[in-house]
């Protein structure tokens, strides 16, 4: 199936490991021209060199961290400029710590609001003009099945993040008509390195154990390229006409309509 991303350019912050990696990994296979951005100078080495390896391609690389904004808009306008424009962003940041309400002061609240859903807000306004002027757009963020689905012991996940579905609808009103779209993908539990580096012993196993523990129909947590295929479809030519919407990729956890 041809998605239409040839040629295209994207910015991909997460880009070096988990669902940023893959799909990184799906939109060059589509033959966009990618910039990945993280935290860790290793990290993202590692992945420009296993994405030359594995599919004989090269990635632009960016050492920042999402909030900061201005980093942002240099790395966004930077791209632009080597590129010729920016037609894709995929804003992709790490989770707050897990916990309760109670387990946090408000200045754990202010730092998960400021990485949960400042940094995505501070990215996509940096890209939107270079969308807007190339005339054709998608935006991905990603976020956390906790926007739809209330998980306790997620607290701040499901407070910080719950702001991008409205941001994101609102932002499609604002966009008015054109080629440019926003999405919301909301993964549930899956095999990332966030997830993998906590466990002890048998990592199936114990993947199996927290898919009971969660209650996934399906029995299992997802791949990180299953999660990707959605969002990579949601940034395809294909997937014109969807926008506004929070695409839940959780294996059938979650019981809201």
């Amino acid at each position: 199936m041809d998605l239409g991303l040839n040629g295209k350019v994207a910015v991909v912050s997460g880009g070096s490991s988990g669902i940023g990696l893959a799909i990184t990994r799906d939109l060059v296979r589509e033959g966009a021209t990618v910039s990945i951005a993280g935290r860790d100078a290793g990290r993202l080495a590692k992945a420009r060199d296993e994405i030359a390896a594995d599919l004989g391609a090269e990635v632009g690389t960016r050492v920042l961290d999402l909030r900061d904004t201005g980093a942002a808009r240099a790395w966004v306008d930077d791209t632009a400029a080597e590129h010729g424009a920016v037609n894709i962003v995929v804003s992709n940041a790490g989770g707050p710590p897990a916990g309760p309400t109670g387990a946090f002061g408000p200045d754990g609240y202010r730092d998960a609001v400021d990485l949960g859903m400042i940094s995505h807000i501070g990215f996509v306004q940096a890209a939107l003009p270079h969308l807007q002027r190339a005339g054709w757009g998608r935006i991905l963020i990603v976020a956390s099945e906790t926007i739809r689905d209330i998980i306790p012991k997620y607290a701040l996940s499901a407070i910080a993040r719950s702001g991008l579905a409205a941001y994101a609808k609102t932002l499609v009103h604002e966009l008015g008509p054109g080629d440019v779209t926003v999405n919301v993908l909301a993964p549930g539990y899956t095999a990332t390195d966030a997830l993998l580096s906590g466990l002890d012993g048998d990592v199936e196993a114990e993947t199996v154990r927290i898919a009971e523990q969660a209650d996934i129909p399906l029995g299992r947590v997802a791949r990180p390229e299953e999660v990707a295929a959605a969002g990579t479809f949601l940034l395809s030519a294909r997937a014109s006409f969807v926008t506004g919407t929070v695409q839940v990729v959780d294996g059938g956890r979650s019981l809201g309509m």
